[in-house]
């Protein structure tokens, strides 16, 4: 065994890193359950921030990604730092290809909420009518994001478009999904099971994070998050965008299904979240224990 390696873990001897940013040194608070119930099975665990030059990754045994929030406008050390650390998850290349949205293009057969994209040198006609979201394609939170109603606020809408493409960014542009004020988005969790493959473990409703257009400014609202029981069809969604990811990308650890109602009620994929996502644990009684387990069980 090479002498950089730490000895074969057992599971009071097991060292796991949760990986966080300098907003969240000890963690965002949505994952002190998962410290507690892994440290209540023994396992030491840190807070470590990606960017720490000190941080000895190869001393843990595993490293699991968890609200590195402050890349976005380093993405590209981020994604070259994450393909230095062993035992990461989820994986180098699921970070990659996952904190591009233009991901979105790649998930054949699922059904996805239309996008189009603007590159840098390209540009956008507006729509002629509707409500529509404006962001770039590697974002976090809601940042840089808005809505607009067009045709009252094309030329907002499009200054937002050009002022990321003239930063080198590609812009996103995609119908808002007027159900979000209502049913809200419906996020579905998952956790690797024993043999590997993604198992649900639970659900929360997201309130709308868009309050409404206004001056055509960035409109972040209050995201209330509370338990939800997701149903058949939203549940055969999820699946279907599960079993679109491309397979060279690697095993996933967990995953996040953002689901929204689409214009006739079928749900629609928003996002799929494998990099940094919230789990809400706090809301869902036992997650923290199940992805505890699933954590020790993959060393």
């Amino acid at each position: 065994m090479s002498p950089s390696l730490p000895a074969p873990a057992t599971r009071d001897q097991s060292r796991v890193a949760l990986v966080t940013c300098a907003l969240f040194p000890a963690l965002y608070d949505d994952d002190l359950p998962l410290r507690d119930a892994l440290q209540a099975r023994g396992a030491i665990v840190d807070a470590v921030r990606w960017d720490d030059p000190a941080a000895d990754w190869p001393a843990y045994h595993l490293v699991v990604l968890r609200s590195p929030w402050d890349y976005v406008p380093r993405r590209d050390e981020f994604v070259a730092w994450a393909h230095t650390v062993p035992r990461l998850h989820n994986p180098a290349a699921v970070v990659e290809w996952n904190t591009d949205k233009r991901y979105l293009d790649d998930l054949a057969g699922a059904p996805v909420t239309p996008t189009a994209y603007v590159a840098p040198g390209e540009t956008w006609t507006p729509p002629s009518a509707g409500e529509w979201v404006v962001k770039p394609t590697i974002s976090a939170g809601s940042q840089d994001t808005g809505r607009y109603a067009l045709p009252a606020q094309a030329d907002l809408a499009t200054a937002h478009v050009t002022r990321l493409t003239a930063a080198g960014r590609t812009a996103m542009i995609q119908p808002y999904l007027s159900a979000v004020d209502t049913a809200g988005e419906t996020a579905l969790l998952y956790f690797a099971g024993p043999d590997g493959t993604l198992r649900f473990s639970h659900a929360a409703r997201k309130g709308p994070m868009l309050t409404g257009p206004d001056d055509g400014t960035i409109n972040p609202g209050s995201e209330t998050i509370s338990a939800r029981t997701p149903t058949p069809a939203q549940l055969d969604t999820a699946a279907k965008v599960l079993a679109a990811v491309p397979p060279h990308l690697g095993p996933l650890l967990y995953a996040r299904v953002d689901l929204i109602p689409g214009p006739d009620g079928t749900p629609l994929l928003l996002e799929l979240e494998l990099t940094e996502p919230s789990f809400f644990l706090r809301s869902a009684p036992g997650a923290a224990d199940r992805l505890a387990e699933t954590i020790l069980k993959s060393l």
